[in-house]
């Protein structure tokens, strides 16, 4: 079986465009996790000492708050921009540079109202390139090519951690330098893509109107007009669930639970693993659910993967077991990267909103930001430490996994 492409697909793209946008891609996650794994727990320890733990689930809940709103607004934004400079790198710009003034506005702050104001900037900003880059894929891409497409884009997010760990824990030292350069890495990385490939401009009758009036319709999930897409949103938000609950202290897990030596190297190990195990499976899994056309049962076993990985976190709380977890997580991660976002695009209620539509995916991916810390704080502290906290992960895990079962249109 293979899969279905519409009338209105557009033609294959080439291996230059889907690298300006893997490119793209390594930029943003450059921009998301070299902060947020190292430099802004750093600081935070810095400034709020034994508080830590409850000052960065309050910072990191802030700005994924922002990226709620952010995602869904600056995705209708997108659609209804008939700017000669295309709708979709328009918003790539924009989000690229508002993302480097909030990450180099970053590395001066000494207080948590200044470090919460300035990551909500850097949010803001980074959702808005998401916007852009995603919203593109359908736009350019069939569908029988998605797979592939994603799967490039989900290898340029594993390599994004782990440069971003990198630069901000080898390259430079100090959190000055670490802001500065990720953030000039997001405006480097952006560039190409908007200056070299084609984004034509839409004419007034085919975009959407915006206004202050349809915002809230930016937010709208439409469950019973389009069931699917919402229970593909519910899907991608119960495992993006387990994956904030889980990474979100992993740097305080190995200082006080498995006791490594130096952390943050510790941690670099882990991301270079992960990393390593997502390449053999991240690629291979878009390629083979183009070519069957089959999506679901690729994301549905690439979640009990995941689920495992975070069981093996909870019963063998060791350097041994985290390093086998972290490469059975990045065998499960690798297929759900390209897999999923390929799928997701294949239940988009409506072609002219495609960028608000996966900007309220994109709440799936960011307000678990906002609840993750809500749960697992509670859990650390009061109600059975790290080893409940990833034993929740994994019962998260399997449940967005199961739901996927509920999606009809796709196979």
């Amino acid at each position: 079986m293979t899969a279905y492409a519409g009338p209105a697909d557009p033609p294959r793209v080439g291996s230059r465009w889907i690298g300006l946008l893997a490119l793209a891609n390594l930029g943003l996650w450059v921009g998301y996790y070299g902060p947020l794994q190292v430099l802004l727990p750093n600081q935070v320890e810095d400034v709020a000492g034994a508080d830590k733990t409850t000052v960065l689930g309050i910072i990191t809940g802030a700005g994924a708050l922002v990226a709620v709103v952010a995602g869904p607004v600056a995705g209708a934004l997108s659609d209804a921009t008939t700017a000669r400079t295309g709708r979709r790198h328009t918003w790539t710009a924009i989000g690229a540079v508002t993302g480097l003034a909030g990450l180099t506005l970053l590395a001066g702050q000494r207080t948590v109202l200044g470090l919460a104001l300035c990551w909500c900037l850097a949010q803001a900003g980074l959702n808005m390139l998401q916007a852009g880059i995603t919203a593109i894929v359908p736009d350019r891409t069939p569908v029988r090519q998605r797979g592939l497409v994603s799967g490039w884009v989900g290898l340029a997010q594993s390599f994004g951690v782990v440069l971003g760990v990198v630069l901000v824990t080898a390259v430079v030292t100090g959190s000055t330098g670490g802001y500065l350069l990720t953030g000039v890495v997001v405006v480097l990385a952006a560039a190409p893509f908007v200056l070299f490939t084609r984004d034509p401009a839409v004419g007034p009758d085919d975009a959407p109107r915006f206004s202050l009036r349809s915002v809230p319709d930016a937010f709208r999930l439409r469950h019973r007009e389009a069931p699917d897409f919402a229970w593909a949103w519910a899907t991608r938000f119960l495992v993006q669930l387990g994956n904030a609950m889980a990474t979100l202290y992993l740097l305080y897990f190995l200082r006080d639970r498995v006791h490594h030596p130096d952390a943050e190297q510790g941690l670099l190990v882990l991301v270079l693993v992960n990393t390593a195990a997502t390449l053999l499976t991240v690629v291979a899994g878009g390629v083979i659910s183009d070519r069957t056309g089959r999506r679901k049962p690729s994301v549905i076993v690439s979640g009990y993967v995941m689920a495992a990985a975070a069981a093996l976190l909870a019963l063998w709380p060791t350097w041994t077991g985290a390093l086998v977890a972290a490469a059975v997580l990045g065998l499960g991660f690798g297929v759900y990267l390209s897999v999923d976002q390929a799928l997701i695009t294949q239940v988009l209620p409506a072609e002219r909103d495609r960028a608000r539509d996966l900007g309220i995916i994109n709440i799936a991916n960011s307000a678990p930001q906002v609840l993750g810390p809500a749960l697992a704080f509670p859990i650390v502290s009061c109600l059975g430490g790290y080893p409940a906290l990833y034993l929740a992960v994994a019962a998260v895990t399997v449940l967005g996994s199961v739901l996927v079962t509920r999606i009809r249109s796709v196979p």
